[in-house]
C-alpha cells in the first residue's frame, strides 16, 4: 500500500522495494530537504523478528559515517508503521549500470572498487559485517561517487543477538563459502563478496551461476571459478590476482582487511603505468579513455592522465625497429619447421595431461558420491581423492578432505555391522569402547543426536591420553565430526523454511513452494530430517494449486 505522509515526511513517489520493506521518495515538511523513506510493511510490523531486523539497520547506519555510506536522517514510528529517512542518492545502482554497459572498463573498476574498500573499513571500524555486499546495493551518484545501502542483515561484532551462528544470510550469487555454510561471516565475508562484485564488474558475470540457489551455495563452497583474465584477457595480471585472492575459500588466504585491499589496488595502476608493455594492455578506445580516468581515493592515489597515456603509446609505436637475434633465427626455414613440431608434439603431451587434470579428477570422485554407498565410494576414494591426496596436497587437501571423512565413516560403519562382535570377544579391552562407539551410531541413525553426542563425549573423556585406544579415539572423533556437519545441515534447512514462510506471508506462494521443493528433492531421503521435511511436504500439499491433480512430493 503506498502512503501520501510518513512522520514529517511527504510521500512523492515510490523508489523500490525489497524483502524488508518499501523506499519511498519524500520531502520534509518544514525543510523541504528530499530523502529516502525506507517503510517497514504493516504486514511485517506484526512480527517481532522483522521488527527487531529493521530496528538494527537502523542502529547500524546510525554508529557508522562515510561519504561512502548513505546516511542516516530521521526514524520513527507513525501509526504503527516504523520507518526511517536516508539520505536521497540520485543516481542508479550498480547492477543498473551493469545491465547497461555490460560490464565496466578495468580503470573504473579499480576505481568504483577502491571507494567500495573506504565504505568497508568504515563500517569494520565500526564493528560491522555488511553480509550482503552485491551490485544492487551500491549507489551510483550522478557525478559517480559510490555510495553502500542496506545495512539490513549486517552483523555488529559485539552483539550476543547478532552472532549466532547456523542461519544463511545473504544474495547468493557474491556469498562468501563460510556463509553459505551457515557460519559466522566476519569482515573477511565482506571482502569475498567484494571479490565477486569485482569479478562481475570486469567480467559481466558473477563467478559462479547456477539453476537453483542450492546449486550456487554449493559451488561457492566447492566449485572452482574462471579468473577474470581468461574470459577478458586485457585484464592487467595484477588486478586479476587480486581479484583471486579475494575469491579464496579460506577467510585467512583473503587480505586481512579493506585498506590492505585498496593499497593493493593503487599499486595497480602505478605498476600499469610503469610496465614496459603498457600501451598494449586496452587497445579500444573504452580502455584507452579507461587508462586516462584520475584514481583519487586515499592520500597515496596518483592520477593518470591522458597525456602521459598518449605519450606512452607514442613512445611504444616509435620505439626503433632494430632487429633481435631472436627474430633474425627466425628466418630461417628449418628453425620454423622444428618450432612448429615442438608445439604439435607438446600440444599433443598438453592435451593427453588435460584429460586428467586434478579439477577433472575431484568432479568424478564427487559424482560418484551421489550414488548409494557402496562400490562407488570406494572407488572415488581410491582412484580419485587418495591420488590428489598424494600428488597434489597443498592445493587440494582442503576439498578433498570432508569427502574422505564422509567415506571413511561409511567404511567403519561397515566394519561394525560386519562384525557383530565376533571378531572381538567381550573379555577383550577394546570390546566395551566399540560396543559404545556402535552405540553411539545407532542413536544417530534413529535421530537421537542429544543422547549420541553424550555418549560419544564420554568416550572422548574415557579415552584421553590413552594410546591403547588410539584408533578408537580417532573413530570417535570422526563421528562427532558428523554430527557437527549435520548440526550445521539442520540448520540450513531450518533457514530455508524460515525464507519460505517469509516469501509466503508476502504473498510470494509459488516462490516459497519452489524452496519447499527443493527440500524436500535435496533431504527427503534424509531420516535426521524427518520433521523439517515432513513439514515441507505438509506446506506444500496445504497450498496445492487447484490444478494440480497429484501431490508435489511424497
Amino acid at each position: 500500500m503506498d502512503h501520501e505522509r510518513i512522520g514529517p515526511y511527504n510521500i512523492i513517489r515510490k523508489i523500490g522495494s525489497g524483502g524488508m520493506g518499501t523506499v519511498y521518495l519524500g520531502s520534509h515538511e518544514e525543510t523541504g530537504n528530499e530523502a529516502a523513506v525506507k517503510v517497514l510493511p504493516s504486514s511485517m510490523s506484526r512480527e517481532a523478528g522483522f521488527v527487531h531486523r529493521f530496528t538494527r539497520e537502523i542502529s547500524v547506519l546510525s554508529e557508522v559515517s562515510n561519504p561512502h555510506i548513505v546516511r542516516l536522517l530521521d526514524s520513527g514510528v507513525d501509526n504503527e508503521i516504523y520507518y526511517y529517512a536516508m539520505e536521497y542518492v540520485d543516481g542508479e545502482t550498480l547492477t543498473q549500470r551493469l545491465r547497461r554497459e555490460k560490464r565496466l572498463a578495468w580503470a573504473d573498476v579499480i576505481e568504483v572498487s577502491l571507494q567500495i574498500c573506504t565504505a568497508l573499513k568504515a563500517a569494520h571500524d565500526a564493528g560491522i559485517v555488511h553480509r550482503d555486499l552485491k551490485p544492487g546495493n551500491l549507489l551510483i551518484t550522478k557525478d559517480g561517487q559510490i555510495k553502500l545501502a542496506d545495512f539490513g542483515v549486517a552483523q555488529v561484532f559485539a552483539g550476543s543477538k547478532l552472532t549466532v551462528t547456523g542461519g544463511i544470510v545473504g544474495t547468493a550469487e557474491f556469498m562468501s563459502p563460510e556463509q553459505a555454510k551457515g557460519q559466522r561471516a566476519t569482515k573477511q565475508s565482506d571482502l569475498y563478496s567484494l571479490g565477486a562484485v569485482m569479478y562481475v564488474m570486469l567480467t559481466g558475470r558473477p563467478p559462479f551461476v547456477g539453476r537453483t540457489t542450492l546449486d550456487l551455495i554449493h559451488k561457492h563452497q566447492y566449485g572452482q571459478f574462471d579468473r577474470p583474465r581468461t574470459i577478458v584477457p586485457d585484464i592487467p595480471s595484477w588486478l586479476d590476482d587480486i581479484v583471486c585472492q579475494l575469491l579464496s575459500k579460506n577467510p585467512d588466504d583473503r587480505f586481512p582487511d579493506a585498506f590492505v585491499v585498496s593499497r593493493q589496488l593503487q599499486t595497480v595502476m602505478k605498476k600499469v603505468i610503469l610496465s614496459q608493455d603498457a600501451p598494449t594492455i586496452d587497445s579500444s578506445n573504452q580502455q584507452s579513455e579507461a587508462m586516462g580516468a584520475t584514481v583519487t581515493t586515499g592520500p597515496d592515489a596518483q592520477g593518470v592522465g591522458p597525456t602521459l597515456m598518449r605519450d606512452l603509446v607514442r613512445a611504444e609505436i616509435e620505439r626503433p625497429d632494430a632487429r633481435h637475434p631472436l627474430a633474425t633465427a627466425l628466418d630461417n626455414t628449418w628453425v620454423l619447421v622444428a618450432a612448429l613440431a615442438a608445439i604439435i608434439i607438446g600440444g599433443y603431451f598438453w592435451f593427453a595431461s588435460r584429460a586428467t587434470a586434478p579439477e577433472q579428477m575431484f568432479e568424478a570422485g564427487v559424482e560418484l558420491l551421489q550414488e548409494p554407498e557402496g562400490a562407488a565410494w570406494l572407488k572415488a576414494k581410491d582412484e580419485y581423492f587418495l591420488p590428489l591426496q598424494e600428488n597434489h596436497a597443498s592445493e587440494w587437501k582442503d576439498r578433498i578432505t570432508p569427502y574422505l571423512e564422509q567415506i571413511a565413516a561409511y567404511e567403519f560403519r561397515r566394519q561394525l555391522t560386519r562384525r557383530r562382535g565376533n571378531s572381538m570377544e567381550d573379555g577383550d579391552a577394546a570390546y566395551e569402547p566399540m560396543r559404545l562407539l556402535k552405540m553411539a551410531i545407532e542413536y544417530r541413525s534413529l535421530g537421537d543426536l542429544t543422547r549420541a553426542r553424550q555418549t560419544l563425549n564420554a568416550l572422548v573423556v574415557l579415552l584421553e591420553s590413552n594410546t591403547e585406544y588410539e584408533p578408537i579415539s580417532q573413530l570417535v572423533t570422526r563421528e562427532l565430526r558428523t554430527l557437527d556437519g549435520h548440526k550445521q545441515t539442520t540448520a540450513f534447512v531450518q533457514s530455508m523454511l524460515d525464507n519460505a514462510a517469509q516469501y509466503q506471508q508476502q504473498g510470494q506462494t509459488e516462490r516459497a513452494r519452489d524452496i519447499w521443493r527443493s527440500l524436500v528433492t535435496v533431504y527427503g531421503a534424509d531420516t535426521l530430517l524427518t520433521e523439517q521435511i515432513d513439514r515441507a511436504r505438509q506446506l506444500l500439499r496445504s497450498t496445492q494449486p487447484a490444478t494440480e491433480t497429484s501431490p508435489p512430493a511424497s
